[in-house]
């Protein structure tokens, strides 16, 4: 949740004109103040953020509308006896960036994210540790590599939100300039803090791993590519990775890294995505769309009419369409069978849309640029 609301309060900032065009600017910025506000309440005092709702291996056992869950939903915090480094310097990274959305359109609120910005680094900071060995719960599905790429990118922008020399240094205290990122992805905010740190903060020393990152996802580079030409990394997600490298490379190109080759990178992959390789993997978007995406409520007919693993096993369409979620995505070879049983290629996710929907703002904003 909090990566993906980074994400798009970057793709926000970087890219209003792109949303605004579209007429999607004030749901965009309602689409980053639900969980912010959500940031907020789950911080209750200083030193505790709670990090998980619901146990992962309890929830997955049902199938049905939200709404109508009665399972047990156990919650867990980090504390400095429980530290998770990763997820407090993450959720500081978001509401950083939400600070810089919202400073302008309600300056107390901001105010607010910017407290507690501060607060949770801090707390980051001075109380180390992987917050999935705090949650083992949350190590069964999303475990960390480790803590020192959020402090950097907590710190990178809280110094953009402040200015002040402090985030900076603690960004060159826990940031590399040298080190070449996989990805861009829950997990791995390398190529973040860099591309951050280099456009923003004017701190060259990071562009060249930006650089490198970049003509790796290129054509030619060490990302294999589909018959089709979808940029693939893995399985999982594929197009969620892809979507990333996008995003990340329309930012870079607004500051002149690599604009020309990162523009058409971007495009090619936004419009595979968007059906130029044959078939849409946007739900509800473009020819031959995703109709059974992997999503629990839309798949359930209106109420009063019961949901459960029944229409998980129903071979028809979903009865409601998740307009504009993309898909997990094909595999190497451009097969994809749509399925909501097969979550390696059909689940849907909100990081699955962030970076997609921030490249999807990009190119507007290039066509505007161009006069188109």
């Amino acid at each position: 949740m909090a990566i993906s609301t980074t994400t798009l309060a970057w793709g926000i900032l970087e890219f209003r004109d792109g949303y605004e065009a579209a007429g999607q600017y004030n749901w965009a910025l309602d689409s980053i103040r639900w969980p912010l506000e959500y940031f907020i309440k789950a911080h209750v005092s200083d030193n505790e953020f709670y990090g998980q709702v619901g146990d992962g291996n309890i929830d997955h056992s049902y199938w049905g509308r939200p709404e109508e869950m009665t399972m047990e939903r156990p919650a867990w915090s980090i504390t400095p006896s429980n530290p998770g480094s990763d997820l407090a310097g993450e959720t500081a990274a978001a509401l950083a960036a939400g600070y810089l959305v919202f400073r302008d359109l309600d300056a107390a609120y901001a105010s607010t994210l910017l407290d507690h910005s501060r607060t949770l680094y801090d707390f980051a900071y001075n109380n180390r540790g992987i917050y999935s060995d705090s949650i083992p719960n949350a190590g069964e599905f999303y475990p960390s590599n480790g803590y020192e790429d959020e402090l950097a990118w907590g710190a990178a922008w809280l110094y953009r939100a402040t200015g002040e020399q402090y985030y900076l240094d603690r960004a060159y205290e826990f940031g590399s300039t040298s080190d070449v990122a996989w990805a861009y992805d829950w997990d791995e905010k390398t190529v973040g803090y860099q591309l951050l740190l280099a456009t923003f903060a004017g701190q060259t020393d990071f562009q060249p791993p930006v650089e490198d990152f970049l003509r790796n996802w290129f054509p030619g580079g060490s990302v294999q590519y589909t018959p089709l030409g979808l940029a693939w990394l893995i399985e999982w997600g594929a197009n969620r990775y892809a979507a990333n490298a996008a995003f990340i490379a329309l930012v870079a190109a607004k500051y002149n890294i690599l604009a020309a080759e990162a523009e058409q990178f971007a495009r090619s992959q936004i419009h595979y995505m968007l059906g130029d390789a044959g078939r849409s993997y946007v739900v509800g978007f473009g020819n031959n769309p995703p109709q059974q995406p992997h999503h629990r409520s839309s798949s359930c007919p209106d109420q009063p009419a019961e949901c459960d693993w029944d229409e998980f096993n129903q071979p028809g369409p979903n009865y409601q369409i998740l307009y504009g979620a993309l898909v997990g995505g094909p595999d190497q070879n451009d097969q994809f069978e749509d399925l909501r049983s097969d979550y390696i290629r059909n689940e849907v996710a909100n990081d699955y849309n962030a970076g997609f929907q921030g490249a999807v703002a990009g190119l507007r904003a290039i066509q505007l640029r161009d006069g188109k």
